[in-house]
């Protein structure tokens, strides 16, 4: 039998059951029916109540007439509705091209503000079809960032977005990010860390992309690139970097593996011999400072120098930053 329901018959579908197959054709038949009648026949008109009280079978051409009348007016509505929102869209795309002058200017525009940047990525990421590329640098991410990007990353992979992320090397004694990869390796997606320094990029489709406006101190500034030409070159600078980055997996301990710490060492004394305070380092390679003096002290004792000029000298004569220590 047909449950009945709330919602009319004109805001759902309607199909007849096989009870009311049996109900019509007794009807037709003139026999006895049992029961109540089905409520499909009645939502599709073909059974219909008579000012006496009985109930009586209808023609189907007669009664699909009806049914059918509303549906498309319904439909029409409905194109006519879309048609509006279309030229709506149109009309207000030549008001944007216009605001950002003439030429190809409009294809590099400032966002500024966090609400606004975020509300524009968030649009360009959700339209996503085919490929997000990240680079995220600046170490290990605050937890309620992470489980934010976890269902949006999460929701894309699922839509069969290819999605790249690379980070640098000191995420991988960060739990909440190592925990973060590992759901998002499950689903699909590749992550990678470099222990280079590289600004934030996100790049839409190989479409649009997002950088940060160098000007900005504050990060409250991101400039939103439709151009093509600049697009391919971005995609270029990701795809070099990631042919470098070395693939993260889910270590059993939050030590670093012995290659990679060696990498960091020698990032941290790279940036030391071209003369980066120990704060400087800290923020550049995304850890703390505390880790980046402990990285100094041994290289100290490794070279035996007493201070941090000595240090800069030893290190640049001999071929550590290059072969690393035997």
């Amino acid at each position: 039998m047909c449950i009945g329901t709330d919602i009319t018959a004109e805001d759902r579908k309607v199909e007849i059951c096989a009870d009311g197959l049996q109900y019509y054709s007794d009807s037709l038949q003139g026999r006895a029916t049992s029961g109540e009648c089905p409520q499909c026949l009645l939502d599709l008109g073909l059974v219909q109540l008579l000012p006496n009280g009985t109930l009586a079978p209808i023609p189907p051409r007669l009664a699909a007439g009806a049914r059918m009348d509303r549906l498309e007016q319904d439909i029409e509505e409905k194109k006519n509705a879309l048609a509006a929102v279309r030229t709506s869209i149109s009309r207000a795309q030549e008001i944007y091209l216009d605001s950002y002058g003439q030429g190809n200017s409009h294809l590099i525009r400032v966002v500024q503000g966090a609400g606004a940047i975020s509300a524009t990525l968030s649009a360009a990421v959700h339209a996503c079809q085919e490929e997000l590329l990240t680079a995220q640098p600046g170490g290990g991410r605050p937890q309620e960032l992470l489980d934010k990007a976890l269902a949006s990353d999460l929701t894309a992979l699922g839509r069969g977005i290819r999605q790249r992320t690379i980070y640098q090397h000191t995420v991988r004694s960060h739990q909440p990010t190592l925990a973060y990869v590992e759901q998002i390796s499950q689903a699909g997606g590749e992550v990678r860390t470099l222990d280079e320094v590289f600004d934030r990029l996100i790049v839409c489709d190989r479409k649009i992309a997002f950088v940060p406006d160098p000007s900005s101190v504050r990060s409250e500034i991101a400039l939103v690139i439709e151009h093509p030409g600049v697009v391919r070159y971005l995609v270029g600078i990701f795809d070099h970097a990631w042919q470098r980055a070395s693939p993260l997996r889910n270590f059993p301990s939050s030590r670093l593996p012995p290659l990679l710490t060696d990498d960091i060492r020698r990032a941290i004394l790279r940036h030391m011999v071209n003369g980066y305070t120990d704060e400087a380092i800290a923020s550049r390679l995304g850890m703390s400072t505390r880790s980046v003096a402990n990285h100094m002290r041994w290289a100290a004792e490794l070279f035996g120098s007493r201070s941090r000029a000595q240090l800069a000298y030893l290190i640049a004569k001999s071929d550590f930053l290059e072969d690393g220590p035997e």
